[in-house]
């Protein structure tokens, strides 16, 4: 295993995020964490096993973590959408994001892998959650969507120490194995935080 430190982590993040997709009930809840638990899965082995970008391994594993993080973007519009609009606006909305997906992966598989393309997919789809959610509270002060407030900002903080490459230890917990550890925490307080939000809701 080439970066095991990385690789572990990123295997008990697909771990929590498959339990995650499972115990919700809200189907584009679901896809978030399904996708996220994709991605963590494909992005572990490339770290563990194919880190060799020549190889066919690494070919069809890093595009399907870049394709899974879209997944994860254009659900995160879907949930966003869900709680700031009535039904029609929030259909069209998922719609768009529907649509920008399957553009997304086409420039994925034909014309760049570089992670820097899945980031600008994803941080508007996260900041659009996080407005979402920030109106929602403003609205009716309910706890659930404070606490995934508090997840969401966890997730930029985590983006933040992994840009930054800050790591508890070179070699055997380096950024990204940092970055993965924060970010099972901001998933955990998301899920908390919407199952809360659909609860009071109800």
């Amino acid at each position: 295993m080439t970066e095991p430190d990385v690789a572990l982590t990123d295997y008990a993040l697909a771990i929590q995020c498959a339990l995650l997709a499972y115990l919700v009930r809200r189907r584009e809840h679901a896809l978030f964490f399904g996708s996220a638990a994709v991605a963590s899965l494909a992005g572990g082995t490339v770290h563990g096993f194919f880190l060799d970008a020549r190889t066919l391994g690494n070919a069809v594993l890093w595009r399907t973590t870049l394709i899974a993080i879209g997944g994860t973007a254009a659900s995160a519009w879907a949930i966003g959408a869900s709680v700031l609009f009535a039904a029609p606006t929030a259909r069209r909305i998922t719609i768009a994001a529907a649509a920008a997906f399957a553009a997304y992966c086409v420039v994925t598989v034909f014309i760049t892998q570089d992670f820097r393309a899945a980031l600008v997919f994803y941080l508007p789809a996260v900041v659009f959650l996080l407005v979402a959610l920030s109106v929602a509270f403003a609205r009716a002060r309910e706890l659930g969507t404070l606490v995934a407030i508090a997840g969401l900002g966890l997730m930029f903080i985590a983006a933040a120490v992994q840009q930054a490459r800050i790591a508890l230890h070179p070699t055997y917990f380096n950024h990204n194995a940092l970055y993965h550890l924060i970010q099972a925490v901001a998933l955990w307080l998301l899920f908390l935080g919407l199952r809360r939000l659909h609860a009071d809701a109800t």
